[in-house]
């Protein structure tokens, strides 16, 4: 079931006035991703206001969430003794079918029971999985009454999926928080899901004038000789799951030993009856979908039309799932606006769901998944959803300036200061907590740094000034030069250079940064309204103790996550705390554990999650945590400059890879965080060089987007390889360069329907004057239409961003169809899916094998 977006609160209300001393605590399952974090603390901070009870369980990968499942879900159901209640998703689960993979219901069983157990998903990433989506109710007969399936389902006040308001949480089910996207983007898929779900039985094995071998018996019997034994991590040789998968690849199964992997979205056929990706939705009547014809047609021919509509429809399905992933709009900005709903949003609520959405550019999640993306030439933030993306700054903007309204006395000093483009290091008070808007250029945490550091270490500048190389350090000197800043000044702290030069700085990067490509170092001058600042970042000031950017908070707590705490003596000491030792339930004879670090991850997040508290001692720990932030650029910098500077990246057929084996900095790098930040970081690179060299304008357009890469980190503790998929960008659209194409179409549109009126003018001439002729009028009519036609289809064509361009990363794909043809073994436990575990002696092969998969949808 998915709860459409303007009833965004109508769950929650429930929850509120059905809670009683006596009920359950609400669990939360949070993923460790800065992103998730600032969604758990609004939800929290919304549930201590009104004293509800709950429980927050980190959850590191799909593993861990079968564990949860089993330790503290399944003890909620009825069915197991408990009292029912709602689980909470934040970041988990959105790719994958929840109830199996929590195992809140039996699939053999003829009616669904949740056990009055209900989930709630907010997750960002895409494809939905659409069983949880569109099916997901408890109670679903599977196979008795098929009848009355759609009548309870509008009984119960849900609609095909869509929750209305007459819609009561009693027997529990799962519910998708939809952001927009399922409503506006997922129609067809689905009316084909309800179509598969309503088709009777269909046994293709009897029709011998048709070949293909679309039905189950088919399916099973070509999945049986097809399917490969994979070694496990013990060695030993596990069968493949025979089951049949109509809609998205599929993805093992992960067992509690580590060895197998993700279930698929695809859930097995109940009764013969493709179920579609849900298990759970009850199979209806099975009249035949042929309309009616004065001659009865034969039950071969209504066998072979229904076998066509059902193949159309998986088409439909399949399509969305191989489109590749993507991300969609932060779950931090959707549950600060379940918390507008309720009229409870203050300036608390509203920083953790700027830093949220400001992390996501950090770990390069965009609308064409994880890779690099498109900077805005207009300045500011790149942002995560294109012209969406900025929609939604530009609404948390609003809300900064209708929260964080100006003294009366500093009004004249603020607005100076805005016109300047003066950043703000410092509060106006001892006790200003306020919100403001700056004009941030795209440095690494510039208030904390120096100016030389802080452009040196830059994902956006280094790649465009080829800092690894001699050449490029002297350029990065010549702009500094440029714009009259000493080696003397920009070698200090920023807060403590001279003012002056502080009050020029945006003026002169304005002026100079174009001369070496950087455009879009800085958000230019405010156009229009006063209020817009296009591109203009979030800062936070807690009175003289620190003042700190969206974007600085999101660097440390991406680095508390992926680096995390390591001696409670020095806290942010920059030695690793060795892994534990595996287990002999979790590890073979290779000693790779099965399971993730839970005594490592466990302190980041609690670190984090404390960092961000709402309390006035909120900054210290972040303040205290800048060391290690500092520290993890530093070696993504001197990790990216070896690997360039030694011609180690290699172009294989569809991507180009790189090992990460040696060096001071290789244990850092085993965190799947830390080694896509250094991935994103190359590509970036990479396709700067590509773009100079002009070699993206020769081999066409997907390159000119960027070569997408492979990445892997060596972890000789449990002797094996990371290794991570970045897309090559491309895809997020530029808001600004969105509007003049919208422009531009504007007025071919206007200029089509001028020609049309015109042919049409001329076609009632003709027609008056060749009345006798009507056949030939007929084909001129046909004629005109079919270049229309070509018209509009061309013009489609000349809008290389429309959604249906999207080069989206199919890099958990690929993945998965190399696992299923290979002996490599394998681990995919990540929620990116774009995350996987080779053991070391496998890379080789498994590499050789994804290079012959399309990675880019």
């Amino acid at each position: 079931m998915y709860l459409p977006r303007q009833l965004i609160s109508h769950l929650y209300l429930q929850l509120l006035r059905s809670h009683h001393p006596l009920s359950p605590p609400v669990l939360i399952l949070v993923s460790l991703e800065p992103d998730a974090l600032c969604a758990c603390r609004i939800l929290t901070a919304l549930l201590k206001r009104d004293y509800i009870p709950h429980k927050i369980q980190p959850v590191a990968g799909y593993g861990d969430l079968a564990r949860a499942g089993q330790e503290l879900v399944q003890p909620m159901q009825t069915t197991n003794g408990g009292s029912g209640g709602v689980v909470v998703c934040l970041g988990v689960g959105g790719l994958v079918d929840l109830g199996e993979i929590l195992a809140l219901s039996n699939p053999d069983d003829e009616v669904e029971d949740m056990g009055g157990v209900e989930i709630w998903v907010f997750d960002a990433r895409r494809p939905w999985n659409l069983g949880n989506v569109f099916g997901g109710q408890a109670g679903a007969s599977s196979a008795m009454a098929e009848i009355n399936s759609n009548a309870r389902r509008r009984g119960r006040g849900v609609d095909k999926g869509c929750i209305t308001p007459a819609y009561s949480s009693k027997n529990g089910g799962i519910v998708v928080f939809d952001d927009g996207d399922i409503e506006g983007d997922l129609n067809l898929e689905r009316e084909a899901y309800y179509a598969l779900l309503e088709m009777p039985e269909v046994d293709e094995d009897d029709d011998s004038d048709d070949g293909s071998n679309g039905g189950m018996d088919d399916d099973e019997d070509e999945t049986q000789p097809g399917s490969k034994k994979r070694k496990s991590w013990s060695g030993r040789e596990d069968d493949e799951d025979s089951d049949e998968e109509d809609g998205p690849p599929r993805q093992r199964k992960r067992s509690n030993s580590g060895s197998s992997f993700v279930t698929s979205p695809s859930r097995r056929r109940r009764n013969g009856i493709n179920s579609s990706n849900s298990s759970r939705s009850a199979t209806p009547t099975s009249d035949s979908p042929s309309p009616a014809e004065t001659k009865q047609p034969s039950a071969r021919s209504l066998k072979q039309r229904l076998v066509r509509l059902k193949k159309k429809h998986e088409t439909v399905l399949q399509s969305y799932y191989a489109s590749g992933t993507s991300y969609s709009e932060p779950i931090s900005s959707l549950v600060y606006s379940l918390a507008s709903e309720l009229g409870r949003e203050d300036n608390d609520l509203l920083w953790l769901a700027i830093v949220g959405v400001s992390s996501l550019e950090l770990s390069g999640r965009s609308m064409t998944g994880v890779g690099i993306s498109n900077s805005l030439e207009s300045g500011g933030s790149a942002g995560w959803g294109g012209q969406r993306g900025e929609h939604i700054r530009q609404i948390f903007r609003d809300e900064v300036h209708r929260l964080n309204p100006p003294d009366p006395m500093e009004r004249d000093r603020d607005i100076r200061g805005e016109i300047n483009g003066v950043i703000p290091t410092t509060a106006r008070s001892p006790t200003d907590t306020t919100i403001r808007l700056s004009p941030e250029p795209r440095f690494l945490l510039v208030r904390h740094w120096s100016l030389y550091e802080s452009m040196l270490h830059s994902p956006y500048l280094a790649p465009r000034l080829h800092v690894w190389t001699e050449n490029g350090r002297k350029r990065l000197h010549k702009l500094l030069a440029k714009m009259g800043i000493s080696l003397t000044q920009c070698h200090q702290y920023y807060t403590h250079m001279d003012m002056e030069l502080k009050r020029v700085l945006r003026g002169r990067l304005l002026k100079y940064a174009p001369m070496y490509g950087l455009d879009g170092l800085v958000p230019p001058e405010p156009s229009g309204h006063s209020s817009s600042r296009e591109g203009w970042g979030f800062v936070r000031c807690w009175g003289w103790k620190a003042c700190l950017s969206a974007t600085d908070i999101g660097v440390i707590l991406g680095a508390m996550l992926e680096v995390g705490p390591h001696d409670a003596a020095a806290p942010w000491d920059v030695k690793r705390l060795p892994r534990p030792q595996a287990s002999n339930n979790d590890a073979g004879d290779g000693g790779a554990p099965g399971e993730s670090d839970q005594a490592s991850l466990l302190p980041r997040f609690w670190s984090a999650y404390d960092a961000l508290s709402l309390t006035s001692e909120s900054p210290t720990l972040l303040m205290e945590a800048l060391p290690l932030a500092q520290h993890l650029h530093r070696a993504i910098l001197r990790t990216g400059t070896s690997l360039l500077s030694k011609h180690q990246i290699r172009h294989l057929r569809a991507f180009r890879i790189a090992v990460v084996k040696d060096g001071p900095d290789v244990k850092l790098f085993t965190n799947p965080g830390a080694l896509t930040k250094l991935a994103l970081w190359i590509a970036e690179a990479i396709r700067v060089q590509e773009r100079e060299k002009g070699d993206a304008v020769k081999i066409g357009r997907k390159r000119a987007a960027g070569t997408p890469l492979v990445l892997a980190g060596l972890d000789e503790d449990r002797d094996l390889y990371v290794v991570v998929g970045t897309g090559g960008g491309g895809g997020v659209v530029d808001f600004a360069a969105m509007s003049k194409r919208q422009e531009t179409r504007r007025k071919k549109k206007e200029i089509k329907d001028k020609k049309q009126k015109e042919k049409d003018e001329r076609r009632a001439q003709r027609a008056a004057e060749r009345a006798e002729r009507e056949d030939d009028e007929d084909v001129d009519e046909e004629s005109e239409e079919s270049e229309s036609s070509s018209e509009s289809e061309s013009e489609d064509e000349e809008d290389p961003h429309s959604k249906k361009h999207l080069l989206r990363n199919r890099f958990g794909i690929a993945f998965q169809e190399v696992v299923q043809e290979t002996n490599a073994r394998v681990r995919i436990d990540s929620f990116e899916h774009c995350v996987v575990e080779v053991a070391k002696d496998d890379l080789g092969g498994f590499l050789e094998a994804l290079s012959f998969r399309s990675v880019l949808g």
